[in-house]
């Protein structure tokens, strides 16, 4: 058999098994509830419909924090919506650092609203992974939308600046919510151990000194796989 002729089967051969393919993103923008317009990736599912995570970034951060792991989930699968917060990368709005956050809320909520609307997703098999400032908003807007079936929250905290998250943790039970915080970041694992307690399907994880938020998948490597394992338990 000559070589072009083997090298050619062998290619026929992976397409035969299902090669999975390069993982692909493209910008798009909705408007929350206020007017702002927002911006995000959207890394569409290659076989629809198929259930649907929204990505939330930290407080300064951008969506591209979450790259790898969105790549992950959609070769899983899933489709997935990175956001950008008002006033953070692509997206239009203001924030005040130092003033009520509670409005980021809004932002997520768009994002949900967005994936409840499309033909793409399967109904009620939505799920939302924060970090910091962000899983506290996953779990709120969370809690506030029956369709949201699991949330991940990374360095959660019970008072982020005045967006407590403690009581949306006990409406989002008995819905499984994973929380991770690292054994460095005291305040994030104080608040990982109090919200588990609120729902018997939670499930905290401690992992070895890799910082707090998306810097935790820099430090853990196998921290993305295990994001990738929890939406497939709890949304496939």
């Amino acid at each position: 058999m000559t070589r072009p002729v083997a090298a050619a089967l062998a290619c026929m051969w992976l397409v035969a098994r299902g090669t999975p393919a390069a993982a692909s993103e493209h910008a798009i923008a909705m408007r929350a509830a206020d007017g702002t317009t927002l911006a995000a990736a959207l890394y569409e599912a290659a076989h629809p419909p198929a259930p649907a995570i929204v990505l939330v970034h930290m407080l300064t951060r951008t969506h591209a924090d979450w790259n790898a792991v969105a790549e992950q989930l959609q070769q899983a699968g899933f489709l997935v919506l990175a956001l950008d917060l008002r006033g953070h990368g692509d997206s239009g709005g203001q924030f005040d650092p130092a003033g009520d956050l509670t409005v980021l809320q809004k932002d997520v909520q768009a994002a949900v609203t967005l994936l409840e609307a499309r033909s793409d997703v399967v109904r009620g098999h939505i799920g939302i992974a924060g970090a910091s400032l962000g899983a506290n908003l996953a779990v709120i807007v969370g809690a506030a939308d029956p369709s949201v079936r699991s949330v991940a929250m990374l360095s959660p905290g019970l008072d982020y600046r005045g967006v407590k998250c403690e009581a949306a943790m006990k409406k989002f039970a008995p819905r499984p919510a994973l929380l991770v915080a690292a054994s460095n970041d005291a305040y994030a694992l104080r608040s990982v151990r109090q919200l588990a307690a609120a729902g018997t399907a939670n499930e905290a994880v401690t992992l070895e000194a890799v910082g707090h938020g998306t810097t935790m998948l820099g430090g853990d490597p196998e921290l993305a796989g295990r994001l990738v394992d929890w939406f497939k338990k709890t949304l496939l």
